[in-house]
């Protein structure tokens, strides 16, 4: 402590009393070292997780499909579980139902009168060519035939809709995927009476995903559409797609929506991740909360204007926090790449309050 205190005062003969604003610190470099003085680069990985926000795995609507029963039934038979890979057109599911016998047997008789409404139509106009018949008997058989084919068109679209194999009678009606990806949900259980509409498996293509990120409206206005999205500790990144308009009233936060498209398989749906965001140059950067000090009712920190073997040169500057999440602050005020002091702050604080003295 005294060789502190000797220190101390020797830096203090050494500085011009300006008071806080423009003022510039000079230490030898066993000074720094006796004040325990550490400082890193900002917009570096020492300056902690810059832009570090939390954020969740998605999958995008446009690839999220749901297999559903098409008509009330009796699930018969199911061949996947959540976690399976499926393929389009794979059955999935069987379902035993009397409405699906009840729409085969009325679109074969739709059909089946449709046809013989045709036959009767080309027999009348055959007939009225002839003189045979009147017009007014051609143009209702040409009605009724007409009104035939849509009934019949109705049925046939009724059946493909529920997925009803058309032209034969009885057997299970078969629940296919309807795209290539990974079952997520099983909503239905064997054995269970569903009625129409009802969820039976959630299905997904997983590659890619969507991460959402509540970011602080100061974080938000910096970024542009096509910036990096990095994961923490990881590899993984993404491109930004999206930037909300809308501030969440509770957490004045704004949504940005991210794609992640190689290393998606590393990620799953609803997973809580932390990201770092790229920050512009000039834009806010990521410090320790330890490297700023208040006093008066600002806030500095200290950036470190030169520094070699025969001293080290540090000027306090004043900085804006934009946000606060754990131990690392963002701030506007600092450049990337600039020296900020993250360790020895008291003593550094101690200088120059003395000076002030």
């Amino acid at each position: 402590m005294a060789i502190l205190h000797r220190l101390l005062a020797i830096t203090f003969c050494t500085i011009t009393p300006l008071g806080w604003a423009g003022e510039t610190l000079q230490l030898q470099s066993a000074q720094v070292k006796a004040l325990g003085i550490e400082t890193i680069v900002a917009g570096s990985a020492q300056s902690g997780r810059n832009g570090a926000l939390p954020a969740r795995v998605l999958v995008p609507t446009e690839q999220m499909r749901v297999v559903s029963a098409p008509v009330a039934g009796l699930v018969e038979m199911l061949a996947v579980a959540p976690g399976s890979t499926v393929k389009r057109g794979q059955v999935v599911a069987h379902l035993a139902s009397p409405q699906a016998l009840e729409l085969q047997r009325d679109a074969l008789q739709s059909g089946s009168a449709a046809a013989l409404q045709q036959q009767n139509l080309k027999r009348d106009e055959q007939l009225f060519a002839e003189g045979l018949i009147a017009e007014s008997r051609l143009q209702a058989t040409r009605s009724a035939a007409a009104q035939a084919d849509a009934q019949a068109s109705e049925r046939r679209q009724g059946l493909a809709l529920a997925g009803v194999a058309a032209g034969k009678l009885g057997g299970p009606l078969a629940l296919t995927s309807p795209l290539d990806g990974v079952v997520l949900e099983q909503s239905a259980q064997l054995g269970q009476r569903v009625e129409a509409s009802t969820p039976i498996y959630r299905i997904a293509k997983l590659s890619p995903l969507w991460l959402e990120i509540q970011a602080p409206l100061a974080v938000a206005t910096a970024q542009k559409i096509g910036a990096t999205v990095k994961l923490a500790d990881s590899p993984i990144s993404g491109k930004l797609i999206a930037i909300g308009r809308a501030v969440d009233a509770a957490s004045q936060t704004v949504l940005l929506r991210a794609a992640v498209s190689t290393g998606a398989d590393k990620l799953y749906p609803g997973q809580v991740v932390e990201v770092e965001m790229s920050t512009p140059a000039g834009a806010q950067q990521s410090l320790p909360a330890a490297a700023l000090v208040r006093d008066q009712g600002k806030i500095f920190a200290f950036v470190q204007t030169a520094g070699s073997d025969q001293g080290y040169s540090f000027e306090p500057r004043v900085v804006r926090i934009v946000s606060q999440g754990g131990d690392n602050v963002v701030i506007d005020g600092i450049a990337v790449g600039e020296r900020v002091a993250v360790k020895g702050i008291s003593g550094l604080k101690a200088m120059l309050t003395g000076v002030g003295k």
